[in-house]
């Protein structure tokens, strides 16, 4: 399973002032930290609804990968911002994400993940997240087709099923489809397209110490279901246990005993 770093967001008060002062080194410093954490991946948020993208997400970017022979994940929908940055990444990146939210949007990120031959994550959103399996699957297979359309292959391609917070109205059933979703998507999508899911957001709301124990289940739970990528707070030491000992029980690594002491 993939470990993507979801630390530099835009919730994170340091790393965002650091993006206002075009601090070079200290976006350097937090990568190094990630990396060091157990980060295989790096996303890079600079904004909500990707204003000043086009300026900020190729400085980020580049600062980072200075520094740094880990993968990016760009969570942009900002295509130009996209244009300029994706050239800066020494690895193709991932682009995270789109969605059926704004169509012409969408088909635009599509022909960038095309052109520059990157991964793309398909998020099952309209508008809204929906609640019931069917909705989710109908939403992922329609952007799958477009995205094929596009001339981008599956083995490119991450579904993400939308995670909402288990403290929400109907959070416990949308949890429970999203699950299933995994499951079915690897069940019955040929060729396979692989899966990845934004864990934190399932604990959005609730007490910060019991966040981690949530989120850490949480992980679990979904690599059950065959979860292929995961984004994850690595400076947190419950939920880097937690991906090595899923990374452990699915052979992926050899597993230490003093790795988790």
């Amino acid at each position: 399973m993939l470990v993507i770093a979801e630390n530099l967001n835009t919730r994170n008060v340091s790393y965002m002032k650091a993006v206002e002062d075009r601090n070079e080194k200290g976006l350097s410093d937090m990568a190094n930290r990630l990396r060091a954490a157990g980060a295989e991946v790096v996303n890079i948020q600079c904004s909500t609804d990707g204003s000043g993208d086009e300026e900020t997400l190729p400085f980020v970017a580049d600062s980072i990968q200075a520094v740094l022979d880990c993968g990016l994940s760009l969570d942009s929908r900002n295509v130009e911002a996209l244009k300029r940055t994706i050239p800066l990444c020494d690895k193709p990146p991932l682009i995270n994400y789109a969605s059926a939210d704004e169509n012409e949007q969408a088909y635009q990120i599509m022909e960038v993940t095309a052109r520059f031959r990157t991964n793309l994550v398909l998020r099952a959103s309209r508008g809204t997240i929906p609640n019931s399996l069917e909705a989710k699957m109908q939403i992922l297979y329609d952007l799958i087709e477009s995205a094929n359309a596009a001339d981008i292959p599956n083995e490119r391609l991450y579904a993400d099923p939308s995670i909402v917070h288990i403290g929400r109205g109907m959070g416990q059933s949308h949890l429970v489809n999203a699950h299933h979703c995994i499951t079915v998507l690897k069940e019955i999508v040929d060729p396979p397209v692989k899966t990845i899911s934004w864990i934190s957001n399932v604990s959005a709301g609730i007490p910060k110490n019991l966040r981690a124990r949530i989120n850490s289940f949480f992980l679990a739970y979904l690599a059950g279901a065959g979860l292929d990528a995961s984004l994850i707070d690595v400076l947190d030491p419950e939920m880097m246990k937690a991906a090595y000992l899923i990374k452990a029980f699915k052979d992926e690594i050899i597993f230490s005993p003093g790795d988790i002491a």
